[in-house]
């Protein structure tokens, strides 16, 4: 399994592919609708045991994956940085807080985690890893393994290994599996459908 070889193509590139319009220009659009996507992700709440999930980690890996390392952390720090200046992107605002008063707050780490994992994914894509099950299932559980860590090492600071542990990794154990596996299959799908259209 090589890891080495050049970038390819995104899904992003192949449904929008960089030509005829200033790059500059086509990055800012996908962000802000990369943006939009994670804003909706973060306010969906679906009824799940034993809490209630979002999709926003199923959206934070499938950005990366569409985007490729650079599009899709560059979305994600977009994402944050709306975030801080006040607009209620991230879940439980503006009930819970809003700007840098929420980011520093138990999910600061998770936030910073996404930026992490769509690199990772992004960069992981960009070598094929999206297009198949088995690697991209792999691909999949080492982002939501990064988010974690980010998340985790942040709540420890504030409440020990053991609490970090026991409030932000054991209740999401199925959500996590549930939302690799679906990212896992979007992909794959995702491309067989470019590729049905595309002319023979």
């Amino acid at each position: 399994m090589n890891v080495a070889q050049p970038a390819r193509l995104t899904l992003a590139g192949a449904l929008w592919p960089a030509t005829g319009i200033a790059p500059a220009l086509r990055w800012a659009v996908l962000m802000v609708f990369g943006t939009a996507i994670l804003w909706l992700s973060a306010k969906v709440h679906v009824p799940f045991w034993p809490v209630p999930m979002t999709m926003q980690t199923f959206a934070v890996l499938v950005i990366g994956a569409a985007y490729g390392w650079r599009l899709g952390s560059a979305t994600m720090l977009l994402y944050l940085a709306e975030g801080a200046v006040g607009l209620p992107v991230f879940s439980g605002t503006p009930e819970r807080g809003i700007g840098l008063a929420y980011m520093a707050g138990p999910t600061g780490g998770y936030l910073l985690g996404f930026v992490a994992a769509a690199a990772v994914v992004g960069w992981l894509a960009e070598r094929g890893w999206d297009r198949g099950l088995l690697r991209g299932f792999a691909a999949m559980t080492l982002g939501h393994a990064v988010i974690f860590l980010f998340g985790v090492t942040w709540l420890s600071t504030l409440m020990g290994f053991d609490g970090a542990w026991a409030a932000g990794v054991a209740p999401f154990y199925l959500a996590t599996l549930l939302k690799t596996a679906l990212a896992t299959a979007f992909m794959p799908l995702a491309w067989h459908s470019v590729s049905a259209r595309r002319p023979s």
